[in-house]
């Protein structure tokens, strides 16, 4: 039987799901589409997908991104304890600095993708995708030799300021110093008296930054300033878009990876630093993976033809009739005029221009294996250099 897209569907609105300091300012702002991210909302789409993608590689996207949590990890001993839970070298983080990081459990699988903010040598933000890292921090702590630990949900929501034209919207908001602020670096500014982090991070393969609000009764005044300011440059409400992410060949966890796969596999293994003496969950099991034949591989796949929708489940992958694989993302590239994929095959038949096929909700479609990314990544580079002071 051939699936169907369940078009219509809604979700219900309800107390065991928390909102984000930035969910009534979505809603006023038009989102009418959610979904649940770490048992939080988190906003889909505000006008159409075509629509968003454009405006976030030509202008400015804001996107209030309220289930990206953040699982606070501090105390004397918190340093210590976080590279036990990583395989990033987190001796080489500075203050104020992020870095990407797996966390990975005793066999080598992928636990969660964090992006580790180190505010200082006793407290770390982990701001984590779509998983439940706070439970697993706090099971590890139990068996940890360490005593002074504390791990909890920091409560911070996240708004994203991204596209090309975000460093105008930045200098305008908060001033021109903040132009300086390096890739993956993260710094604190002022709104209207309050503290808040930013960091040079985010979802979209363009440049761009992410806001860090504690203060929960600041989430309206906090969106409608950054939509304000934004306007001249073309600034407007929406998601950063799954196209563009699939398109940079950024991975979403519990989508393209997860505890099933080792980070070799899915192109991360440049996270596992094993040229020191750290000890975190799963080194031994990694140790050994990576002297090892892989038996799956990250991709990319076209399909060429006419837009497909995205797949709500994992579609099998064929060969000749074979199911070597899974394709895990699926989007319709305007800019490529193409379908693009990323998906899990057998290592065999990883090579590129691999002729594959998979059932669609058409039936069943030729694909093709491709070199990722399909378009470059846009997120280093200097502020300045991108600042465009005319209005559009």
């Amino acid at each position: 039987m051939v699936n169907k897209p369940h078009k219509g569907a809604t979700i219900a609105i309800q107390p065991r799901i928390r909102k984000g300091a930035f969910f009534d300012a979505a809603w006023r702002h038009g989102c009418r589409k959610f979904s649940v991210y770490n048992r939080t909302y988190i906003s889909s789409t505000f006008s159409n997908p075509t629509e968003e993608y454009w405006n976030v590689t030509k202008n400015v996207a804001i996107w209030p991104v309220m289930g990206e949590r953040q699982v606070e990890i501090s105390g004397s001993d918190a340093a210590e304890f976080v590279q036990l839970l990583t395989s990033r070298d987190m001796s080489t983080c500075s203050v104020n600095q992020c870095k990407y990081a797996l966390i990975t459990d005793e066999s080598g699988g992928i636990v969660c993708d964090p992006i580790i903010l180190k505010l200082s040598n006793d407290r770390f933000w982990l701001s984590t995708s779509d998983c439940d890292l706070e439970l697993w921090a706090k099971g590890v702590a139990v068996h940890a030799p360490f005593k002074d630990i504390k791990i909890s949900d920091a409560n911070v929501s996240v708004v994203q300021i991204q596209g090309p034209k975000s460093p105008n919207v930045i200098w305008d908001m908060f001033g021109e110093e903040v132009l300086d602020l390096r890739y993956y670096w993260h710094r604190t500014v002022n709104f209207q008296g309050t503290e808040l982090r930013i960091s040079r991070t985010g979802w979209s393969g363009e440049f761009g930054y992410e806001l860090y609000l504690e203060n929960y009764e600041q989430g309206d005044a906090l969106f409608d300033a950054l939509i304000d300011i934004g306007k001249p440059y073309g600034a407007a409400p929406g998601a950063v878009n799954q196209t563009r992410r699939i398109e940079s060949g950024i991975l979403s966890w519990g989508v393209d990876m997860g505890v099933e796969e080792n980070p070799y596999e899915v192109g991360l293994g440049r996270l596992v630093e094993l040229e020191n003496d750290n000890k975190f969950i799963g080194r031994s099991e990694l140790e050994k993976i990576r002297k090892q034949p892989l038996e799956k591989t990250l991709v990319g796949l076209i399909l060429e033809g006419p837009t497909i929708e995205a797949n709500e489940t994992p579609w099998d992958l064929l060969y000749k009739g074979e199911k070597i694989g899974r394709l895990t993302s699926l989007s319709y590239s305007p800019r490529l005029e193409k379908n693009i994929a990323l998906g899990l095959v057998r290592n065999e038949y990883s090579t590129v221009g691999t002729e594959l096929s998979v059932y669609t909700w058409e039936g069943e479609k030729p694909l093709y294996v491709s070199n990722l990314p399909f378009l470059p990544k846009l997120q280093t580079g200097d502020a300045r250099a991108l600042l465009n002071n005319s209005k559009i």
